[in-house]
């Protein structure tokens, strides 16, 4: 995913190379950093690379991602019109509590098919509703919590499979071939 900072004509190249348990692989503008994150129960996480310890918080919204670390804060947004190497993957196979708090609505069911943008639920936290939309085209799998319920930071609240893929947007064959 290629990121820039809001205000800030720079460019970052981030993708996740690896992640099992609480140790990640990232790849930063080509450089790979080991790295561990451990959740808090506040919703927020301690980040360790290297010797360094560092207390972040983020939260995705639909057109940005929001990160504080330490006194720091920044915000990303995604980078449009860019050419980007093809996935055969799901943008992300699920989607997760940003931070703790209350599910008030689900807006999709299982067996829909969602596309890049489309509002699947919404989460009250701190007194705010935020509203969580999908990454990409795929089908709901399965959602794992009711509206109504308390959800922890982290925890899987929607899982996708990969949307099927559309015979409309094939190109036809010439008559008579």
């Amino acid at each position: 995913m290629k990121l820039k900072r809001a205000g800030d004509a720079r460019e970052f190249e981030v993708e996740i190379v690896a992640r099992e348990g609480a140790a990640l692989r990232l790849r930063i503008d080509g450089e790979e950093i080991a790295a561990e994150l451990e959740a808090a129960a506040d919703g927020g996480a301690t980040l360790r690379i290297g010797g360094r310890h560092v207390r972040i918080y983020g939260m995705r919204t639909r057109n940005a991602i929001f990160v504080a670390a330490g006194p720091a804060a920044w915000e990303f947004v995604a980078v449009e019109g860019r050419a980007g190497r093809a996935r055969g993957g799901l943008a992300a196979a699920e989607v997760a509590a940003p931070m703790p708090g209350k599910l008030l609505r689900i807006l999709v069911a299982e067996g829909d098919a969602v596309a890049a943008g489309q509002p699947l639920l919404v989460l009250e936290a701190m007194k705010m509703e935020t509203t969580l939309y999908a990454e990409g085209a795929a089908v709901v799998k399965s959602i794992r919590a009711a509206a109504g319920a308390m959800v922890d930071h982290g925890a899987v609240l929607i899982e996708f499979s990969r949307a099927p893929a559309d015979p409309s947007a094939r190109e036809s064959d010439p008559p008579g071939a």
